[in-house]
C-alpha cells in the first residue's frame, strides 16, 4: 500500500498506510486485512476521527479509496488476477 498514492486525495508521500474499513468491527470483531485502502495520514485521520464528514461520507470516501487502490495494484502489476 505504501507505494500507492492516497486513494482519496491522490497525495504521494511517506504517510500512506493501509486503512481498514470501519464497518463491521467492534466487540472483539476485527475487519479482514483484505479490506484496506491506501490513505495518507490526513485522510486516515479524517476517516477515523474527523468531524468534517458524515458517517455516510466517510464510508463513501473509504469505498472510493479501496476501489482506486485495487485499480492501482492491478495496473502496476502488484496484484494479479487468476
Amino acid at each position: 500500500m505504501r507505494s500507492l498514492p492516497c486513494g482519496n486525495c491522490w497525495t504521494e508521500d511517506s504517510t500512506i498506510v493501509a486503512a481498514h474499513r470501519n464497518q463491521g468491527k467492534g466487540m472483539g470483531l476485527k475487519v479482514s486485512d483484505a479490506l484496506v485502502a491506501p490513505l495518507c495520514h490526513r485522510c486516515h485521520m479524517e476517516l477515523d476521527q474527523g468531524k468534517l464528514l458524515s458517517r455516510d461520507e466517510r464510508r463513501e470516501m473509504w469505498d472510493r479509496a479501496f476501489i482506486r487502490g485495487i485499480q492501482q495494484l492491478i495496473e502496476t502489476g502488484q496484484l494479479r488476477l487468476k
